[in-house]
């Protein structure tokens, strides 16, 4: 399955700012998101995927309708719908879009996408935070890197997953940061902790940014 997640990634130093998390499989929702969901009137239909060869690799494209839909959705639930969009991603090869929302806070929002989608397919997941939600977590822990360095805990990388499922952070000290960020931003926190060792330069490239502590 080739999905491509839609967002916007903002390197910083080593810092990685921006949506993350893996594409799930199949229809199954991800591990460990809510349940539910439901997909548009257009998922009725089957289309075939749509390709073009970039140096000499056959690749799939996401097909001008559907983009154009994903793009009305994620503009909108970005600007109308904050409290409720968590992201959004494209499975090129089923032709289709994925969208995740907070179910508690959708009503308005579902009836949104079901205008939006016009004749596409667009398969709806709940997601247990709102995109604005991660925003403002993952803007803390950046804001607080310094502090983290100075007590040894080395955050390589922080993003908002697409999916609602929480704030990644990527650390070489998984154990220590699990142990100490919920103390210090409180047990509710939607934080997801992986092991992420430090970045090296390429062969012949350039100087390495040194971590903060480093």
């Amino acid at each position: 399955m080739h999905r491509v997640r839609l967002g916007r990634l903002l390197l910083a130093g080593l810092l990685m700012i921006g949506g993350c998390g893996g594409s799930a499989g199949g229809d199954q929702p991800r591990a460990g998101a809510p349940p539910g969901g439901w997909r548009t009137a257009g998922c009725q239909f089957s289309r075939a995927p749509e390709y073009t060869m970039m140096g000499g690799i056959r690749m799939p494209v996401t097909p001008a309708p559907l983009r154009a839909a994903m793009e009305r959705i994620e503009r909108g639930g970005r600007m109308r719908f904050p409290e409720s969009f968590a992201g959004i991603e494209v499975d090129q090869l089923r032709v289709r879009a994925i969208v995740y929302r907070v179910p508690a806070t959708s009503a308005e929002f579902d009836d949104f996408i079901r205008q939006a989608a016009e004749n596409t397919c667009i398969h709806v997941r709940d997601a247990a935070h709102a995109a604005a939600e991660l925003g403002a977590w993952h803007d803390r822990v950046v804001t607080d890197l310094a502090f983290w360095a100075a007590r040894g805990v080395h955050i390589v990388t922080v993003g908002s997953r697409h999916d609602g499922a929480g704030v990644e952070i990527g650390t070489r000290d998984v154990e220590r940061a699990r142990s100490e960020l919920p103390v210090h931003y409180g047990p509710e926190a939607p934080l997801i902790f992986i092991e992420h060792g430090p970045i090296t330069p390429l062969a012949g490239g350039g100087p390495a940014v040194p971590e903060p502590g480093d």
